[in-house]
């Protein structure tokens, strides 16, 4: 028996589901805020078609700005933009915005609460082939420090899309991670998505572990509860694309239902979603906690499916990693 919300599994499980990047949701929904609010610019840092910037370029040609490989440019324009009374958005890989322009966003856009939308793409080691360079592991903790920044992580295309759309309404500066991969499109147009809500994918009536995800791993978390439930193990999976604002008694109400939480992020385990949930956690409802993510490491080459098993991020290395963690295995 699963919640009304956890449905979603029937869909998740077919054969044919789609397969998309979730970049391709963000070139959808930003024709779709430009469409919404003539105030929506992009600027981009020469990499329109890898970002799918491109995507508003074909649309408003007269409010799309290529800036070149300068982001740190990029990011100041913006700000003055953004000042102006634009709500801009700038789109370049994510180990390069924010990973080479943190000053400018920090003191430009962050500082003045700007309404500033940074597109950080090509996160997370699913990346692939590019290697430790471009596999940017780093940029949720780098921003949900930041006051004033909200923090974005879409599971999928169509919820990135809505993302997109959502944070050009939003007073004040907004960070999205995007995917290279492409993966499992587990929501629907009718599927909700509000900035700061998390979703539950699956719940069992007495659960034994809380599983809480973010990003595209979330339909992996959801393999994995109906593995477990399998092997009598039941679960709550949630699906957290609101990194900050945390979704704070979805939260709670689900570690006090299960009693302990496994925590799953392509991203470094330090600082990251992970991180997010025990901060809260320990004075709200201390309890045990696995945070899984990368683990003090740089990415490397490989494919997709390679490099997530290779640091214990697929199904099989995660479901193992909660069987340990039950068993008082894994302290």
């Amino acid at each position: 028996m699963v919640s009304a919300d956890a449905n979603l599994a029937s869909d998740i499980f077919e054969e044919n589901n789609k397969k998309e990047p979730t970049r391709d949701g963000f070139g959808r929904g930003i024709v779709e805020a430009g469409k919404n609010d003539s105030r929506v610019v992009v600027l981009c840092a020469d990499v329109k078609e890898s970002t799918r910037a491109e995507e508003f370029e074909k649309v408003f040609p007269e409010r799309f700005i290529e800036m070149g490989v300068a982001e740190q440019n990029m990011a100041t324009v913006a700000a003055g933009m953004a000042a102006a009374g634009e709500i801009p958005f700038i789109a370049s890989y994510a180990a390069f915005s924010p990973g080479r322009n943190y000053e400018q966003i920090r003191t430009t856009i962050a500082l003045n609460q700007m309404p500033v939308k940074i597109c950080g793409m090509h996160a997370g080691v699913s990346v692939g082939p590019d290697g430790a360079t471009h596999q940017m592991l780093e940029d949720i903790s780098m921003m949900r420090v930041l006051p004033n920044m909200t923090v974005i992580n879409p599971g999928d295309s169509e919820e990135a899309r809505k993302a997109v759309i959502e944070a050009a309404k939003t007073n004040g500066p907004v960070y999205i991670r995007f995917g290279r991969a492409a993966t499992p499109v587990f929501t629907t147009v009718e599927t909700p998505f509000s900035i700061g809500k998390a979703l539950t994918l699956w719940e069992s009536p007495a659960p034994k572990v809380a599983i809480l995800s973010t990003g595209s791993l979330s339909h992996t978390a959801l393999l994995v509860a109906e593995n477990l439930l399998k092997n009598g193990v039941e679960s709550i999976v949630l699906h957290i694309p609101t990194i900050k604002p945390l979704d704070e008694k979805m939260v709670l109400d689900a570690a006090v239902l299960a009693g302990r939480v496994v925590t799953i992020e392509e991203h470094q385990i330090a600082g990251g979603f992970g991180s997010a949930i025990s901060e809260f956690l320990s004075t709200a409802h201390p309890v045990p906690v696995l945070r899984l993510g990368i683990n003090d490491e740089f990415g490397q080459s490989g494919t997709p499916d390679e490099l997530l098993a290779h640091y214990g991020l697929d199904a099989l290395h995660i479901e193992n990693a909660i069987k340990d963690f039950l068993a008082d295995r894994i302290r």
